[in-house]
């Protein structure tokens, strides 16, 4: 056969617009080949064999997740999502059912040239696929990552065509198929902005454009530190306290004494110790996401230090409810959730060991250790009559699943508890399993869920452990669960 046949053209007198677009994909594909590009020379063939196999992406996405930011997190979870969805489908369906042939690389200058080339079929491009699904993915979910990495995705799709081994066309509909990907992904796993906390009830606050007022205690253990740095520039009147975890409460007190404006930076627990003692102070509170997990900061809609210093300038923000506990004489809050029953025991066991091996290989431990253990379920009084349960959780506020993902609160400020049962029976393990995987609000005779402001436990064993935002304290007897709406302010950016 000579080599200067065209494989992709089909025959003579059939299809007629279809050779038309071919021919049209042929010519530009020779009209690359003919350019000179110095500037690309050195960098598009290199940048095309850095993505082969995603290695570039996953080097990528492992550079986001280092900066230690849950919006860059995020974004490298579901650039690396989209780009799996992608290529699973260019290598499932994409190229099997077009099989074309690669272009014939006579016009491409030979410095160009991979020094492998593929051999799979040409339609379409699995580098362009992956190159525009991940920066898709990532766009999605940060802006600023998106605009960092699309200027790199666009050199792969085109480094495609610059070393001869897929037409334009074939680039094109990869880089449509990827973005297709991701759109999909955010159909399964929605992402945060979609379901935005709404900024209401709003709170009148006091502006603080320096900062002068607000003392921030900062808990050192959490990684904190790092965060409160660029603080000091730009709220350079604020007082700002760093501490020992075993000195929080003490400092929180101290501080919430000669505040205008109390703040505070770390995990959950440490947020729910500023919480209590601004609800006693009468004063608002600003929170810095600073700890492992940051639920109420990141449903609040604080993610990251630049939210937090806008909302504390331009005095937004709104009332949240709070979440309150009781148990005689023993009382106390929580902002994100409390619960009884494997939970409890759960964290205990996690705290045992994070300290040595890390916080989350420690909670893979603590589970695998509850599930295992020999164990009776709860007793606990429910609705005037006493009933074995494994778990019992109830948060402050409705908890919505977001796709295939762990759930989420749209609304801090809905009045509600949102209650969830585990029912006690045999084989604990398969019944949380299937509570997890449940819907927000379904009933079996596993597990159920309902939303009430008020429960009350009767009959609770002596001993029993409750959880409530990540600490851990022991009840009996009655124990009561009820809401305290609008009862706290709190900083957000608002518009």
């Amino acid at each position: 056969m000579s080599p200067d046949v065209d494989l992709t053209a089909p025959r003579a007198g059939r299809h007629p617009l279809r050779s038309r677009l071919l021919a049209l994909d042929s010519r530009l594909f020779e009209f690359a080949a003919a350019r000179h590009w110095p500037a690309a020379e050195p960098v598009l063939p290199r940048l095309s064999r850095s993505a082969n196999h995603g290695v570039l992406w996953f080097a990528a996405a492992a550079a986001m997740a280092a900066s230690r930011t849950p919006r860059g997190r995020r974004a490298a979870a579901r650039g690396l999502a989209s780009l799996t969805l992608a290529s699973l489908t260019i290598n499932t369906v994409g190229k099997r059912s077009v099989r074309r042939p690669r272009p014939l690389l006579d016009p491409v200058p030979a410095v160009r040239q991979l020094k492998r080339q593929p051999i799979t079929t040409s339609f379409p491009s699995g580098h362009a696929a992956s190159a525009a699904a991940f920066a898709a993915g990532v766009a999605m979910e940060s802006p600023a990552w998106g605009a960092a990495v699309a200027p790199v995705a666009f050199s792969v799709a085109m480094s495609r065509v610059y070393t001869g081994v897929h037409f334009p066309s074939d680039v094109a509909a990869g880089a449509a198929l990827g973005v297709g990907a991701a759109f999909a992904v955010r159909g399964l796993v929605p992402t945060r902005d979609q379901h935005a906390t709404p900024a209401r009830p709003r709170a009148e606050l006091p502006a603080l454009p320096e900062g002068e007022g607000l003392v921030m205690v900062v808990n050192t253990a959490a990684g904190s530190a790092d965060r409160v740095r660029g603080l000091r520039e730009a709220l350079p009147r604020a007082e700002i306290v760093e501490c020992a975890p075993e000195d929080v409460a003490a400092e929180l007190g101290k501080a919430a004494a000669r505040a205008r404006v109390l703040g505070v930076c770390g995990g959950d627990g440490t947020v729910n110790a500023a919480a209590d003692a601004a609800l006693r102070h009468g004063l608002p509170l600003a929170v810095l996401p600073g700890g492992t997990l940051n639920h109420f900061a990141l449903d609040l809609g604080v993610e990251d230090p630049r939210s937090f210093v806008r909302a504390v300038q331009r005095g937004e923000g709104v009332r949240v409810d709070v979440g309150r506990y009781a148990c005689g004489e023993r009382r106390g809050i929580f902002l994100n959730t409390c619960s009884l029953g494997v939970y409890p025991e759960l964290v205990r066991e996690r705290d045992r060991w994070s300290h040595r091996i890390g916080d989350w290989p420690a909670g893979v431990l603590a589970a695998v250790r509850v599930l295992r253990a020999d164990r009776h379920p709860l007793e606990a009084g429910v609705g005037g009559r006493p009933r074995p349960l494994w778990l019992l959780f109830a948060g402050n506020g409705t908890y919505h699943r977001m796709g295939l993902a762990p759930g989420r609160r749209r609304d801090l400020a809905d009045g509600l508890l949102d209650v969830r049962v585990v029912h006690g029976g045999r084989r604990p393990a398969l019944r949380l399993l299937a509570a997890a995987f449940a819907g927000p609000l379904t009933r079996s005779p596993a597990h159920a869920a309902v939303r009430v402001a008020r429960l009350r436990l009767a009959d609770v064993a002596p001993g029993t452990l409750l959880a409530y935002d990540g600490e851990v304290t022991e009840v009996e007897g009655e124990v009561t669960l009820e809401k305290d709406p609008e009862a706290l302010a709190v900083y957000r950016p608002v518009t």
